[in-house]
Formats: structure tokens, sequence, C-alpha cells
């Protein structure tokens, strides 16, 4: 995506199922570092889902009264991941020098591992993180995982999710009227407190059911609660209310623990479960590659379920919420996940191959003066099926000239050499990125004059009055596109540069994890903004404010999607005509007189490359949850009236 968003976390969870020295005998992996080396590959294969800092935590099981079960690490430097490790490999060396007996492979010593060594134990959980409405900036503190502590293991909790839930603030207004005291105010806390609450809850009740129980010597009555202790129980209590999107882990100080997804299916979570593990992330490709394991072996966690494994290694699944519309993220199979695997490939080459027929006209049919190309480099597997659906154009286009020819008797070599061979699509990579310069100018704060020089050009791929066709993720502030790629672009001085979207037009903001929160950001708002304003429809803009700050108040379940309005007089192809006008404003400056043609996905096409993820509400303005349009709704206040640009949370 050459405009520079962001996306929702990565999750990581390794949950052990045999005792450490079973992973360090030589016909297995030979370290008890298995469980931990498994996480931060994990962790690796995710790294595209998170960039402002990660945490690790750690949960041992069977520990002796008076010493640590819980761990946790996290950093929010550029290298979060790296030094994550580095710090737990170094600790785990100074331990073994200590006590040698801890690293060998045939290791009898297992508890002195978990004794010695604080990420010695059988689940391990990480995350990635990318803030989103807990706020962006790189602290420590907003790593997750979150927890809460207690001298109970039962009543101990730790969190990591990927989720952006909308309501927050209600959830923290109901702690306060149970007589909480919420010191911060993010989803993340929101949530690890109102889960916390219920499983203090659930704690208290079984404590009470064991401590009147005539049978139960006082010192069984931990051991008996967690034995008993019902997560699933504890979440369809928590999660009652909540409106967004989340898959969460948590685990629990006694080595109980749950992967819970929400009702719609938005976030992604996938989890393998053999006989010495049970594990999960964001992204089925990270499990198939890092486990060894096939794509029918990876499962995903239903939409409203939660998996749950007990201490003892009991495994069950839960449906918590009833499954409602699935609306999985179709901003996953665009851009977010990693292209490798197997179904996100397939759909991408698809994405790219349904633009051909918009191609082909842009281009007017003359492959022999075109370059087709990509930027940024995550747009290459569309770009493939781009070029191999036009290559098939291009066959047919051949056919019907050879057989005319046939029948007119012009068939010779000449014209056999001109069809086949002058006329062929010309695929190039014309541009690229420098990361460097990338990396450099995020830490400057006079920016538009560097960012200008992110991108360069392959010289001599593009001759003087081609077409240039450059096939990008989506587009969806057209910031890169207008002060670096189409200057960038433009000077090999081609006669058009058609810059096509394998997303559809981006309207709305979401709400659900990906930083696309301000409306009057996105290309195509602007676009119809400056159409309204043109064709003498500015009453328009301000009868929906009206609309907008009269429902403000209305519980979220009420209100309803004005800002659709905007966009009802103007066609798809009108919006995108002005929004290649605003985006080529900056490059007509230098001189150059060629044409900007921006082409997008249609919502039908998306939906054929991808079947199995209709969530499209930041395209169509169709939500999954209520809470949605009251996101929706406040961002256009904010945006008319200059409240502020931070994502409102109700």
């Amino acid at each position: 995506m050459s405009d520079s968003i962001q996306h929702e976390c990565g999750i990581a969870f390794v949950r052990l199922l045999k005792d450490i020295p079973y992973y360090a005998q030589e016909n297995k992996y030979r370290t008890p570092l298995y469980g931990l080396n498994q996480l931060f590959l994990l962790m690796e294969k995710q790294h595209n889902r998170g960039q402002d800092g990660a945490g690790i935590g750690c949960v041992k099981l069977n520990v002796p009264n008076g010493e640590p079960f819980m761990f946790r690490d996290r950093d929010a430097t550029a290298q979060a991941l790296t030094n994550l490790f580095t710090r737990q490999l170094d600790a785990y060396d100074r331990a073994r020098t200590a006590h040698p007996t801890i690293g060998m492979p045939l290791d009898a010593n297992g508890e002195l591992f978990k004794r010695k060594f604080d990420f010695g134990g059988e689940l391990l959980l990480g995350h990635l993180r990318y803030g989103t409405s807990g706020g962006r900036e790189a602290e420590t503190s907003a790593c997750h995982p979150f927890y809460r502590k207690s001298i109970w293991q039962t009543r101990n909790l730790m969190l990591a999710g990927n989720f952006n839930i909308t309501n927050s603030g209600t959830l923290n207004r109901n702690l306060i009227q149970r007589g909480a005291h919420p010191v911060f105010g993010t989803d993340t806390q929101s949530l690890l407190e109102e889960i916390g609450f219920w499983l203090d809850e659930e704690h208290r009740a079984l404590y009470r059911r064991f401590n009147d129980a005539p049978d139960v010597p006082a010192d069984a009555i931990p051991d008996a609660i967690s034995r008993e202790l019902n997560l699933a129980r504890v979440l369809r209590e928590a999660a009652r209310n909540w409106d967004g999107a989340y898959s969460l882990v948590g685990l629990v100080g006694n080595g109980d623990a749950f992967v819970f997804r929400d009702p719609n299916g938005i976030r992604p979570c996938f989890y393998i479960r053999n006989e010495e593990v049970f594990a999960v992330a964001s992204e089925r490709a990270a499990l198939m590659t890092i486990f060894n394991t096939r794509k029918e072996d990876v499962h995903e966690l239903d939409a409203g379920a939660a998996a749950i494994i007990k201490h003892d290694g009991a495994f069950s699944l839960e449906q918590i919420l009833p499954r409602a519309a699935a609306k999985h993220c179709s901003f996953e199979r665009i851009y977010f996940s990693r292209g490798n695997d197997p179904e996100i490939y397939a759909e991408r080459k698809a994405l790219g191959a349904a633009l051909a027929p918009s191609v082909y006209r842009a281009i007017e049919g003359d492959f022999e003066h075109s370059v087709i190309s990509f930027i940024p480099n995550t747009a290459e597997i569309a770009f493939y099926g781009l070029i191999h659906e036009l290559y098939r154009r291009w066959r047919q286009d051949a056919k019907a000239a050879i057989l005319r020819a046939a029948a007119e008797g012009r068939l010779n070599k000449r014209f056999l050499n001109q069809v086949l061979f002058k006329t062929w699509p010309r695929s190039e990579k014309v541009a690229h990125k420098d990361i460097k310069l990338r990396t450099f100018i995020a830490n400057e704060k006079n920016r538009t004059k560097l960012a200008s020089h992110v991108y360069d050009i392959s010289y001599g791929t593009v001759r003087k009055g081609d077409n240039l066709v450059v096939i990008d993720d989506s587009i969806v502030r057209g910031t890169t596109l207008r002060n670096s790629i189409l200057r960038i672009l433009s000077r090999p001085n081609p006669k058009r540069i058609i810059v096509c979207s394998t997303a559809p037009q981006i309207r709305y903001p979401d709400c659900y994890g990906i930083d696309m929160s301000e409306l009057g950001e996105f290309l195509i708002f602007q676009a119809a903004e400056a159409l309204c304003r043109e064709r003498g429809r500015d009453a328009l803009l301000d009868d929906v404010l009206e609309k907008c700050l009269a429902q403000a108040d209305k519980p979220y379940e009420q209100m309803r999607n004005h800002v659709r309005e905007i966009y009802a007089p103007f066609s798809e192809a009108e919006l995108a005509a002005k929004a290649s006008e605003i985006v080529s404003a900056g490059v007509r400056k230098s001189g150059w007189t060629g044409e900007v043609i921006l082409v997008f996905q249609t919502i039908e096409n998306l939906h054929r490359a991808c079947p199995n993820s209709p969530g499209d509400w930041y395209f169509t303005g169709e939500y999954p949850t209520p809470g949605g349009y009251a996101v929706l709704n406040n961002a256009y206040i904010q945006y008319r009236t200059g409240a502020g640009k931070e994502r409102a949370n109700l």
C-alpha cells in the first residue's frame, strides 16, 4: 500500500502439552527452550502486523508455594522483538552458567530450569502491537500483554489481543458503577478489568462453595477452585455488552487459558493442536511454516467461540456468543496478511485479474505502447494476476487478428512478427521503495520534501508516450501519490499514468483495528466534497452534519449512516475522475501534461475474489456492529466542527 496505513496487532500463543524435559530430548528438539523458540518464530513471521512494540508473557504450571508463576517482558523500541528475545536468551545463558544441568539435552532437572529461568514455562504468550484507539505513542506501558495480579493463582489474569472495542467508554462507566476505579481509558484495560471482574466473581463463588463443604480441607480449596474454574462462564458474562472486533488470548495464573473471537469473525484467529503443542496465531501461514504442518491441520476459530485449555491440558471449544453475520475483514486478504497463505495468494491474484477489463479500456487495447508494473512490493501478487489476465486478453486479440489476416490473405511472416512480438504486453519493475530513507523520514519533522524521494524509478523501462500502468493494493489518502509516486512516474514522460487499486473506493473510517479513522483524509471523501461544492450542493454537507448532530445522543443501536448521502449523487466514475484530478495537481506543476487515471476495484469483484471475507464497511458503510455507525457519526462531526482527530469510542 503506497499510503502508509498500519494494521491491527498480531497474537501468538504456545501451550506446551508435555513436560519441559520431553522437548529437550535428543530425539526431539534438544532444547528446553522449544516453546520460547516457537513463540519467537511465530511472532517474527507476523512482524508485518505491528511495529510499535512487542510483549511476551509466561505462566508456569505446578509452581510450589512462595515462588512466582507469571512473568512478562515488553519493549517499545524500534527493535522490540529482537530486544525481547535477546534479553531472555541472555538470562537463560546466565542461568545455565550458574546451573549447568539446566541446558543438558536429557534434562532431568526440568523443575530447576523452570525455577531459574523466568520464561521456562508451559504457557507462552506473544503480542505485536500497533496502537489504534489506545494511542500510538511508543510507550512500553501500552504494549500487551496486560495483567492483573493476586496472591490467588486463579485470580491472576494476563491478556493480549488483536482488537478494537468501540464502546470501551461504556464498559469503563459500567466498572465505575460497580464501584471500581479504572485508571486507564483504553479498550485493553476495559476488557482486562471486565474479564477480571467476572473471574473474581467465579473465584468467589467457588471459594464459598468449597469453604462450606465439610469434606474439603482448607489447603485443598485452591486446587478445587482450579479444577472447577469455568472460563466459558466468565467470558459469557464479561462479553455480553462488547461492541467491536477481537481475537483475544487470556492466561490465568493456575495455567488455564482461552482464545476468544468476536461474533462476526472480523479479526482473524487460527490454531493447531497435536500431542505436543496447542498454538495460536493471527495468520494461518505462520502456523503452517513454524510447525511444519499442512493447511488442513490449521483450524480457524469459529466466530463468537472460545478455545479453552485447562491447566491439565483438557481442551474444549465453547460457543460464548451467538454467531452473527460473517464479516471477516477483507483488508486482511487485500493487504495485511502475508501473501504466502495459499488462499490469500489465490485471492490477490484474482483481485489483480479483475482489474484487467478496466486497464484494457484505459490503455485502449494498445499493448505495444503500454508498460505494466506494481507499487509497492505488497502489490506484486495482484500484479501477477493482472498481467496473466492481460496476456489472456492479448492472446484473444492476437488469435482474432491472425484469423482475419488468414481470411483476407494477409497472413505472412512479417504480419506474425508484428502481432506476436511487437504488441506483447510489457511488464517491468518500474518503481521501488528506499526502505532506509523511509525509516529516516519517519523520524523527521519536515517530511514533505524528503517523502518525495522515498520511491525511485528504474530508468529506461518506460518510453516517452507509453501508457504506464501500476497496480497498488489500495488508495486511501492519496498523499503518497500526490507527493511522491506520480512525480517519479512522470519523469520518463508517459502519455498516461494509470494507477489501479485492488481495493474499492475507501469511503468510510474503520473502527475495528485498522488505522483509517479520519474521514476527511480519505481521497474519495475529498473528491465527493469537492464535487458537492463545485455543483452547488454545499447544503448537502450541512444537512448531513445536522442529521449527525441530531442522532449523536441516541443509543448507538439507533444510529444511521447519513454520510453515504454525500456520495449518493455521484457515480463511481465521477468520484474516480475527481480523485484523479486531486492527486495529479502536484505533478502538473512539474510541467508534465499527460493524463492520470485512477482505476478502482468494484465491490462485486472484491466479493467474487474473496468470497469468505465479506467485511466491507470501509467501502460500503455497512458496519457489522452498531458501534461502527456511532464512530462514523462522530468522525463526520469531528471533521466538520474541528472537534479533534482522535477516534471516538463510546
